[in-house]
C-alpha cells in the first residue's frame, strides 16, 4: 500500500501540471482533485490521507509539485493553500466513508459519487476560507472566484473517478 500511496502522491503532482488558468481567479483548474478523489476511495482513509500528506510535504520541501510547478510554504500559506490542506482531509474522509460503505456491502457508482461529492465540499470549504482570509476579500467574492467557476469541472472529475473506483480495486 505504501507504493500505491506514493504513486497517488506522484499522480497528484502530475495533475498539478495539467492546468487551465482562470483569468479572473488566482486558482487554476487542475487534475489534482481527480487524483485526490481516487486516492481516498481506492486507498481508503489511512493510505489515501497519507498519500496527500506525502504530496504536501514534497511541495513544502521545495519540489515543484503544486499547481503550475510551484512549491514551498509560501504556497501553503497563500490564497490556494487551503485547497491543498483540503486534499489531505478529503482523501481521509472519502476513505472513511468508503470503508463504512464497503463493510456494509453497499458500494456502487452512486455511493462513490456521493462520497466524492462530500470530499469536494471539504476541499472547497478549506480553499474558500483561506482564499477569503489571505486575499482579504469578502465571502461573496471569494465564492465567485474560488468555488463557482470550478464546479462544472468537479462534476466531470467526480463522475469519472467514481466510475474508476467502482470498477477497479487495488
Amino acid at each position: 500500500m505504501m507504493v500505491f500511496a506514493s504513486l497517488f502522491a506522484a499522480l497528484t503532482a502530475a495533475g498539478a501540471y495539467i492546468q487551465i488558468p482562470v483569468p479572473f481567479s488566482p486558482v487554476p483548474v487542475t487534475l489534482q482533485v481527480f487524483f485526490v478523489l481516487l486516492a481516498g476511495s481506492m486507498l481508503k482513509s489511512k493510505w489515501g490521507g497519507l498519500s496527500m500528506i506525502v504530496y504536501t510535504l514534497l511541495g513544502i520541501a521545495g519540489l515543484p509539485v503544486f499547481a503550475g510547478g510551484t512549491s514551498g510554504m509560501g504556497v501553503l500559506l497563500g490564497p490556494t493553500g487551503g485547497y491543498i490542506i483540503g486534499f489531505i482531509l478529503a482523501a481521509y474522509i472519502i476513505g472513511k466513508l468508503s470503508e463504512k460503505v464497503e463493510s456494509a456491502g453497499k458500494s456502487s457508482f452512486f455511493v462513490n459519487a456521493l462520497n466524492m461529492s462530500t470530499a469536494i465540499f471539504v476541499i472547497y470549504a478549506c480553499g474558500y476560507i483561506q482564499l477569503m482570509l489571505v486575499a482579504e476579500i469578502d465571502p461573496r467574492t471569494a465564492f465567485i472566484l474560488g468555488v463557482i467557476p470550478f464546479l462544472p469541472g468537479e462534476v466531470v472529475k467526480t463522475a469519472v473517478a467514481a466510475y474508476i473506483a467502482s470498477t477497479y480495486d487495488l
